[in-house]
């Protein structure tokens, strides 16, 4: 079993060798991190209304999505290069060039064949795929259009990433749903500190289709359209009733701390640990109950750190408003936590959505004093959860924080980023 990839009685590690020193963000907040942190303060869920005229939606279905609205890129994509790309494509070189700006590398300045690609969708580039299919199905093969076929792999936006800049070492597209960005992110934070990378660009990307919104819909993963808070994902409250479908994309710069410290860049965070377990209780489609070993894991992990999980200033959860999803993820938080007393617990897929590109910008944004506003919808607490997610105002600064994503399915991954000295 590789060593990023940890059971629940395996714990992989890192030390505080890696840093964070870029970040690259587009959602449907706006482009940067800049729109981000000031939709998080709002503490509302920024929507957009789907396509559903190709009558693929149920009946009362589902309308709403995070969906990116700002969507010229010409600015980190050029025209010329971007006609060769799929959407999730030009969002994660987009997303990519901006990291590496604020990195101080430069927009195209990462070429070098030491610099590895580690990104993290969970259904890839959808529109692609269905005007292949369709090319198929109504005109026969002769008439499927190479590029389509080229962009429906869900390694397609890491490999045109790789293109973009230059990035000639390992590229790696994992798959892991909810749990997808973290584990990426610790699979470059691990090449870095092996000096198998001297620089990685990790992260998520994901765009949401007519298609795949009315086929989350019609599964019963959406948050549901009747009543007075309608579509509102309501992460943790008692009335939650699924999530609320989200694309975007998020990329960071790590390398090692002396290396950054070397060329005088500015260290954004510290990885100070990474861990990922498995849930054998969990369906494929769904989550388990095996919250127990789940928090075995995440507090050995924690207990490594100094202050253990007394020293976790603030939670970054993946809550989304999945009924299940929702429960077993703050079993494990509490029972990690067990007679410790809880920091605040931000929830930011109230507003960024679902698979749009995860926490990892909200966990750097909480670790830099961004301020949080109230989590949208949420009024009930669940006896069943037992958490009551930040109400909004001022909390203190963290000096570390836990990133958590439980995914459907079974897989866990987890994150500590402290703020570098």
């Amino acid at each position: 079993m590789p060593r990023w990839c940890s059971r629940a009685t395996e714990n992989s590690t890192l030390r505080a060798e890696t840093v964070i020193t870029g970040l690259g963000t587009i959602g449907p907040c706006g482009h940067g991190r800049e729109a981000l942190a000031a939709a998080l303060a709002v503490g509302k869920p920024v929507v957009t209304e789907v396509d559903r005229g190709a009558g693929m939606h149920r009946g009362g279905g589902a309308r709403l999505a995070a969906l990116v609205r700002e969507r010229d890129l010409s600015r980190w994509v050029p025209p010329a290069a971007a006609r060769r790309m799929s959407f999730p494509s030009k969002l994660a070189v987009a997303a990519a060039r901006m990291a590496l700006a604020e990195a101080g590398i430069g927009a195209t300045g990462a070429g070098d064949p030491r610099v590895g690609v580690y990104l993290a969708t969970t259904f890839g580039s959808g529109l692609s795929t269905e005007r292949l299919l369709r090319q198929i199905l109504l005109e026969g093969a002769e008439a499927a259009q190479p590029f389509h076929f080229s962009e429906c792999v869900a390694n397609a936006p890491a490999a045109q990433l790789a293109i973009a800049v230059g990035a000639h070492g390992p590229n790696v597209t994992l798959t892991q749903r909810e749990a997808g960005p973290l584990l990426a992110v610790a699979r470059g934070a691990q090449a870095v500190r092996e000096g198998r990378v001297d620089l990685a660009l990790a992260g998520a990307v994901e765009e949401v289709t007519p298609l795949l919104h009315a086929l989350l819909d019609r599964f019963g993963a959406l948050a549901r359209k009747e009543g007075a808070l309608a579509e509102l994902p309501r992460p943790f409250d008692r009335r939650r009733d699924g999530f609320l479908a989200g694309e975007g994309a998020t990329l960071i710069v790590l390398e090692r701390e002396d290396a950054a410290r070397s060329r005088g860049a500015r260290a954004l965070a510290r990885v100070a640990w990474s861990g990922a377990a498995f849930d054998a209780t969990a369906t494929v489609s769904d989550w388990g109950d095996g919250h127990a070993p789940l928090a075995a894991a995440l507090r050995a992990g924690l207990d490594e750190a100094p202050g253990g999980a007394a020293g976790v200033g603030a939670v970054v959860s993946g809550a989304s408003g999945a009924r299940r999803g929702d429960r077993l993820e703050a079993r494990v938080v509490r029972a990690a936590w067990g007679e410790i007393p809880l920091p605040p617990v931000l929830v930011p897929k109230a507003v960024t959505g679902e698979y749009g590109g995860g926490i990892i910008a909200p966990g750097l944004l909480a670790l830099e004093g961004a301020r949080f506003g109230p989590t949208p919808g949420f009024a009930e607490p669940d006896p069943e959860v037992g958490i009551t997610p930040h109400c909004g105002g001022a909390h203190p600064i963290p000096s570390r924080v836990l990133l958590t994503g439980l995914a459907s399915g079974g897989g866990a991954a987890w994150l500590v980023l402290e703020r570098a000295s």
